[in-house]
């Protein structure tokens, strides 16, 4: 685990990054004890168009609030991998949706059926950024898992915790799939 990471959260608005990008920060601060800034971008897109949450996670204190140098990003749409794919580092860990994002001009990009995953698996697509939120926790080690459920559970409605522990679940094992 880095000391550092400037994370990217990106999908079209609706999908629900901000809320991804919350459960991410909550987890690492308050259950995992980091030091976390929060950001979001999604103006006039909030319902269809490209939006962003961006969240750091750093062991130091975090001086400047926005990511600059990506260290991970997701991307739920074309969109979104088009439009803020641009600041990776060379190392990045990259996760996108294969179901939506077809052209990815990167080589080592996690090309994962996250949207699908959702709507086979759970019933329901929207559960998708809590699949992506574990796949990526799975592949960087950035939250642990116990942060990650405890966050999550705080913030859906009551009554879905099942369908939600379900998605961060195969969220898990994508990753643990994809890394062979």
């Amino acid at each position: 685990m880095k000391d550092k990471y400037q994370i990217r959260l990106s999908g079209s608005g609706g999908q629900g990054m901000i809320t991804a990008g919350v459960i991410l920060a909550e987890a690492a601060g308050v259950h995992d004890g980091k030091n976390v800034v929060q950001s979001q971008s999604y103006g006039p897109e909030a319902r269809g168009g490209a939006s962003k949450a961006e969240v750091i996670i750093a062991d130091q204190a975090i001086y400047f609030p926005k990511a600059t140098a990506i260290d991970i990003l997701l991307a739920m749409t074309q969109e979104a991998w088009d439009k803020y794919s641009e600041d990776l580092n060379a190392d990045a860990v990259a996760v996108v949706d294969s179901f939506y994002v077809k052209q990815v001009d990167r080589p080592g990009v996690y090309k994962l059926p996250l949207s699908q995953s959702a709507r086979e698996e759970v019933g329901i697509e929207i559960v998708a950024n809590f699949i992506a939120l574990a796949a990526i926790a799975e592949l960087t080690g950035v939250v642990s898992k116990a942060a990650l459920e405890k966050s999550m559970l705080s913030r859906v409605p009551k009554g879905t915790e099942d369908k939600n522990r379900k998605a961060l679940e195969i969220g898990y094992r994508l990753a643990r799939e994809a890394r062979k």
